[in-house]
């Protein structure tokens, strides 16, 4: 009897210490996600400081959630691509204020919401071709790409083209160049934390090459630039409306994709319900917090690789999260040139989804074409994505199968034209 008692001992301490390793793992290999849209969310209209305070309370309120209440080791954080969405899609695209951006962030996550707790989320799924959702995650990727080709400088606006390549004698761009090589070298080598990894030398790297700014030394930060309440003024302008649609779609459909993945791999499946719930009341908190939404993080994989498994993992991580706040004065120095690898080569795993395109079936490749390479080409994924939703029903009656479009997707695709219309008509 006293040996199985060690036994059971010695199995507990080593599960606690592989869940601590593990929520440790995770952390470091989702942390850069603090300067990149902190980065990304000063472009939309806040201070560089409110937006990584408001990614860490995001991620940190976020991944205790999946943790007491999801009880699952996934970590939580804002979404890459859909920061892009809510930035220069909703934001500037629009012209809508930060704070109204946010309102659409909130009728969003009460949308996605609903999906999580009715049946709507299946009836969404079955309506939305599988050929489409991927085109929006490969569109996003090479957006994401191009946000990073410019942010690092190794393209710009050309004399004569509409892109060019960037002036290779700038000293901003032969750091970018030397960082991203290296970041590509830690990614394919598989390191731990090779995104972190890339941000600290790529700043060192900024430093030598003298093109770095010195960080704040203290932390200023009005309450009002914490906490955000969402104005609901453009809720009367068909413009709202449909940045709310393309948020919302991509909140659903990423987490299903990610969700399911996931749970395979922990062999959990039966909890996907209370973790995309979880997920969706995630996002919910965000528009009161400053940022775009959440979702369950890709580098989830590397959690479950490092034997994460009960939802301990999520809670230590989201407390690394939080502690991570006193870090913004130094962190404030990380250069472009030391986050523009992270975007291009999350941009490039998001681009692989395109092996999911039925290239050869035509009625379904070339809608989601049109989503593809619009998305980057007009700087804006609503835009991009209203080019495949308007020509997918288009296409299916052309050839007689009409029989394949969904009343959910006939209406999406009319919300799409509707807007197109009204450009037009310059209303």
């Amino acid at each position: 009897m006293p040996d199985k008692k060690n036994n059971l001992k010695r199995a507990s301490s080593s599960s606690l210490r592989n869940e601590w390793i593990a929520g440790i793992i995770g952390y470091l290999t989702t942390m850069y996600i603090v300067v990149v849209n902190g980065s990304i969310l000063s472009e939309a209209g806040i201070t560089l400081e409110s937006g990584m305070i408001a990614t860490i309370l995001a991620s940190f309120i976020g991944t205790l959630l999946m943790g007491i209440f999801g009880k699952l080791p996934l970590i939580v954080i804002p979404g890459m691509g859909i920061n892009a969405l809510f930035a220069y899609s909703i934001i500037e695209g629009t012209g809508l204020t930060f704070q109204e951006g946010l309102a659409v962030v909130l009728i969003a996550a009460i949308i996605f919401l609903i999906t999580a707790f009715t049946k709507l989320g299946v009836l969404l799924k079955k309506a939305i071709p599988d050929s489409l959702k991927h085109a929006i995650t490969v569109g996003l990727g090479l957006f994401l790409i191009l946000i990073g080709l410019e942010k690092s400088g190794l393209v710009s606006k050309g004399s004569n083209t509409i892109i060019a390549i960037g002036d290779f004698t700038s000293p901003t761009v032969i750091v970018s160049l030397i960082t991203l090589f290296l970041a590509i070298f830690l990614f394919v080598k598989n390191i731990p934390a090779n995104f972190l990894i890339t941000m600290v030398l790529g700043t060192i790297i900024a430093a030598i090459g003298g093109i770095i700014q010195p960080g704040n030394q203290s932390l200023h930060v009005e309450w009002s630039e914490i906490l955000f309440f969402p104005a609901f003024n453009a809720m009367g302008e068909i413009t709202f409306w449909l940045a709310v649609f393309p948020l919302a779609m991509i909140l659903i459909f990423e987490n299903m994709g990610l969700l399911h993945g996931q749970l395979s791999m922990l062999n959990r499946e039966n909890q996907y319900q209370r973790a995309y719930q979880v997920t969706a009341f995630s996002t919910l908190t965000c528009a009161f917090l400053g940022t775009s939404p959440t979702v369950s993080a890709a580098e989830n994989a590397a959690v479950i690789a490092s034997k994460g498994r009960t939802g301990k993992t999520a809670v230590i991580a989201s407390f690394l999260f939080l502690a991570t706040i006193v870090l913004i004065p130094w962190i404030t120095m990380i250069p472009n040139t030391a986050i523009s690898p992270i975007l291009i080569i999350v941009g490039f795993l998001m681009v692989q989804n395109v092996k999911q395109l039925p290239l050869d079936h035509l009625s379904e490749s070339l809608p989601a074409f049109l989503i593809v390479v619009m998305i980057p080409f007009t700087y804006s994924i609503a835009d991009g994505m209203a080019f495949g939703f308007i020509a997918y029903p288009i296409v299916k009656m052309a050839i007689g199968e009409k029989n394949e479009l969904s009343p959910a997707l006939l209406v999406i695709s009319s919300l799409f034209l509707l807007d197109f219309v009204i450009k037009m008509m310059g209303i």
